[in-house]
């Protein structure tokens, strides 16, 4: 049976939509590249909740069968609010996937990770073929790290370690990622923390570069991955 309380009769999502009209467009144009027996990477995002919101009506409209991989446990709690069979990657390769991004420059290389589950989106962008990244307009940077800083998921024993590496580095401003709804630092659902850190520059050789430092669990570099930007 299911469950009949408030929070399991609604889709997870906090605020305003932004642009929807827009956005709407958008999702639903990703809707239309699902076809029965897809297994789908669901990512984060108002513009991916509002396409997993499409998707979802074609399914039980058209009596489709896919599997969603969800990236964060706010796209699994949709996923299961709107009907929709979850698997892992340990049982499933993704044949496409849909997702955000926080900044995207001219040659398609992203920053993601302001949400917090880079760690899950990177092995679900890595695993599919393709990756569908829906941005509107103020995503878009001449230049990588404009407007954000790189996300670091960090293991928490590493923090002083990673931090003494990065003086190696040419970048500024490291910080350790805080909660605004808990004390303390922003825990990710690996257990881990998050630090970010400014640079001026960005070279295609800074994610792997960075993934090599001791505890460094992943970075918010996206770059030379299978995408297509979809912008609102």
């Amino acid at each position: 049976m299911k469950w009949k309380n408030k929070l399991a009769d609604q889709a997870i999502w906090s605020g305003e939509i932004s642009n929807r009209e827009r956005k709407d467009r958008v999702a639903q144009q990703v809707s239309r590249f699902v076809k029965n027996g897809d297994v789908i990477g669901i990512g984060s995002g108002s513009t991916s909740f509002l396409a997993l919101e499409k998707i979802a009506k074609r399914v039980a409209e058209e009596k489709l069968e896919i599997l969603a991989v969800p990236t964060s446990k706010e796209a699994e709690m949709n996923c299961s609010y709107y009907g929709l069979t979850t698997t892992s990657l340990l049982n499933h390769q993704p044949d496409w996937g849909f997702d955000g991004a926080d900044e995207v420059d001219r040659e398609g290389r992203l920053i993601k990770g302001r949400g917090g589950a880079l760690f899950a989106e990177k092995l679900v962008m890595a695993s599919a073929a393709k990756t569908y990244i829906l941005v509107d307009e103020s995503k878009h940077v001449a230049k990588l790290g404009e407007k954000f800083a790189i996300p670091l998921e960090v293991d928490p024993r590493a923090v002083h370690l990673v931090e003494t590496a990065l003086q190696k580095f040419n970048c500024h401003d490291v910080q350790l990622r805080m909660a605004k709804a808990k004390d303390g630092p922003v825990i990710t659902e690996a257990g881990n923390v998050l630090m970010d850190v400014g640079f001026a520059q960005i070279p295609d050789t800074l994610e792997k570069e960075l993934s090599a430092i001791p505890g460094v669990i992943e970075t918010g570099l996206f770059i030379g991955y299978s995408v297509e930007i979809l912008t609102v």
